[in-house]
């Protein structure tokens, strides 16, 4: 008999930490990311801090072969120990929810809504009919990228689960904001208990909301930006602090202290690419005076601070 394969999954976890105890929840993840790396099964994970006020949460993302391993891991003694080490940190309950992956894993799009939805009991035939209009709707609404639907996981996620993925933070609100979705959560509460949605920001849109535009920049102006700065900030973290202090005089191994410096990036990246963003205002959103000729040099402009980096840094 042929053994049944497994699908990769991603275990979503979002959350949020009292006033002050940021920097403790960092180093706290940071011993979990260590724990959740020697665990059997697990294939990668994303950290994304917070951004506020678009992106209050801690959003974590560990990717898995299979949902066995996944299960193994959310049940563990391990990561039930530094859980509940955390509980004084965090404000309120973390959401954990597991979803099966597609080639391009959990949440892809730039701004995303994770809904879990509590079923009365003996309601799941109405409820899978009734999310199957709603399924429908979303997606004829502008800026929709995609949709998962995932089933409660006994002993794991009571919830029913679903992702809803847009291209940007203002198609995802209209969608939640819209009469039509009200007007189908209203026919929900004969067979719902409760429901609450977090957004999860995968994109660059929230680096840069202070423009003074509500209209995010194309994604690849967003992406020239962010390599800009991304390239010499990760460059410089390395060599002068992660090689020669973390990795040789504090003896933390390379996947750890890489660790440490892709959250020291994101950081730094989170101050510094709203700067750089209002003084290339008149690149990124230039409004009605677009055209190639400001679109040219911008990207000039880019291409150049690439040649001046890599000339630089090839010195060291």
């Amino acid at each position: 008999m042929t053994a049944m394969i497994e699908d990769p999954v991603t275990v979503i976890v979002q959350t949020r930490t009292r006033p002050g105890q940021e920097d403790a929840f960092g180093r706290w993840q940071a011993r979990i990311s260590a724990a959740v790396a020697e665990q059997p099964g697990f294939l990668e994970q994303s950290v994304m801090p917070p951004n506020p006020p678009a992106q209050p949460d801690w959003v974590i993302l560990q990717r898995f072969g299979t949902q066995s391993g996944a299960v193994a891991w959310l049940r563990s003694e391990r990561r039930q120990a530094l859980v509940a080490e955390a509980q004084g940190l965090l404000a309120g309950l973390d959401d954990v929810h597991l979803v099966r992956d597609g080639v391009r894993g959990a949440l892809p799009a730039p701004a995303s809504a994770v809904i879990a939805t509590r079923v009365r009991p003996g309601q799941e035939a109405a409820f899978r009919r009734w999310e199957q209009r709603i399924a429908a709707a979303q997606a004829r609404a502008p800026g929709f990228q995609g949709y998962r639907f995932e089933p409660p996981v006994p002993g794991v996620q009571d919830d029913w689960l679903a992702v809803l993925r847009f291209d940007s933070e203002g198609s995802l609100q209209a969608w939640l904001e819209s009469p039509e979705r009200h007007a189908l959560l209203n026919q929900s509460t004969a067979f719902t208990e409760t429901f609450h949605t977090r957004i999860v920001r995968t994109g660059f849109d929230s680096w840069f909301a202070g423009n003074g535009t509500r209209q995010a920049p194309s994604a690849w102006k967003q992406n020239m930006v962010v390599i800009a700065l991304l390239y010499p900030v990760v460059f410089l973290f390395g060599a002068m602090v992660q090689t020669p202090i973390l990795m040789q005089y504090e003896g933390l191994p390379f996947w750890f202290a890489l660790f440490i410096g892709n959250v020291v990036s994101v950081l730094l990246l989170a101050r510094l690419v709203p700067w750089i963003g209002r003084l290339l205002a008149w690149w990124l959103t230039p409004g009605e005076r677009t055209g190639w000729r400001r679109d040219a040099v911008g990207a000039g402009l880019m291409v150049g601070i690439y040649a001046i980096c890599l000339l630089a840094f090839s010195q060291f």
